[in-house]
């Protein structure tokens, strides 16, 4: 008797020990395979910073281009300004001629 108790110790410490081999093996798996997951996902990720790079260093290109255009249009702003600056003068003169002329019609009335 001693002999059956001693073969279904050894027999419930076998199944034991192999159910919490089959946990821990299921358990190592899990991780495995949210490690493959998580590389995968970085992988994914580190190609859209990459295009996200590309991207980025395409519109400083563009930002550059667009400075150096409107760079040339400085020049001209000036003379913009240059212009609107002359033709206030001449309203000016223009509004002392007018009141020098309404001045004069009136003395010719007179």
């Amino acid at each position: 008797m001693a002999d059956a108790h001693g073969d279904d110790l050894a027999e419930s410490l076998q199944s034991l020990f192999t159910n919490v081999s089959s946990m821990v093996k299921s358990e190592l798996q899990g991780t495995n395979n949210q490690m493959d997951m998580l590389e995968k996902m970085n992988v994914r990720v580190a190609a859209e910073y990459d295009d996200l790079g590309d991207v980025a260093a395409g519109l400083r290109v563009f930002a550059e281009q667009m400075k150096l255009k409107s760079g040339g249009f400085d020049e001209f702003v000036g003379q913009m300004d240059a212009i609107e600056k002359q033709v206030s003068e001449f309203e000016a003169v223009v509004s002392v001629l007018d009141r020098y002329v309404s001045v004069l019609e009136s003395k010719i009335r007179a």
